[in-house]
């Protein structure tokens, strides 16, 4: 049966992604999610997309602030940046949640996120940086690991890369859908980002991360 994941917990317009309600939506409509994860200054993980705030107009790095100094800037805009556990609570071990790494995690944070999600069955951690990856593989070889690929990627590459064997699955764009190179890959695959409603019934026996249920 596919698999398919809310990206960034994007189910309804009105929601903002990655946050609490945009999670909750998604989890009460029977469905997982996919999220982003960033770390802070004093190694709080967070579920936040960009790399800075200047979406708010403020030109600072996620990783030179606090948590408080973060969170202080999302309640200006009226919703909450929250922690991972707070992801991880909601979920209530019944869905599933696909968590990608956009920095370079130390392994401070990396031990720090296996901790956070050591009773927690029903996720995988995938990253575009391989280095990730094979951090977390040392510690935890059980692990639902997987590593994203661009638009830009060649599918040679991909095949290649996907013969590791810290890499348990396969994160790809869109374009890849009818590569039948790719298909042939004996490790589950996602594909983001499903927008199109016509798309999703096209490649319904695909594991998609898709926006709007």
């Amino acid at each position: 049966m596919a698999h398919m994941l809310v990206h960034r917990g994007l189910g309804n317009k009105r929601l903002v992604e990655n946050t609490i309600q945009a999670f909750s939506y998604c989890f009460k409509k029977k469905y997982g999610i996919e999220t982003d994860l960033q770390v802070t200054k004093d190694n709080k993980i967070i579920c936040f997309h960009d790399f800075t705030l200047k979406k708010f107009k403020i030109n600072k790095n996620i990783s030179d602030l606090s948590l408080k100094e973060i969170q202080s800037v999302g309640k200006k805009f009226k919703f909450e940046i929250p922690e991972i556990n707070k992801l991880i609570k909601i979920s209530k071990n019944r869905h599933y949640i696909m968590l990608e790494l956009k920095s370079l995690f130390s392994k401070k944070s990396i031990l720090k996120l296996l901790k956070l999600t050591k009773k927690h069955r029903n996720f995988c951690i995938t990253s575009f940086k391989e280095e990730n990856i094979k951090n977390i593989y040392k510690i935890r070889k059980n692990l639902k690991l997987g590593l994203l690929f661009a638009s830009t990627s060649k599918p040679e590459k991909i095949i290649k890369k996907s013969k590791n064997p810290y890499v348990k699955l396969l994160v790809m764009e869109k374009k890849f859908l009818g590569n039948r190179k790719l298909l042939n890959i004996k490790k589950p695959i996602y594909f983001y980002t499903a927008r199109s409603k016509l798309l999703r019934k096209k490649y319904k026996d695909r594991n998609l991360i898709f926006e709007y249920i």
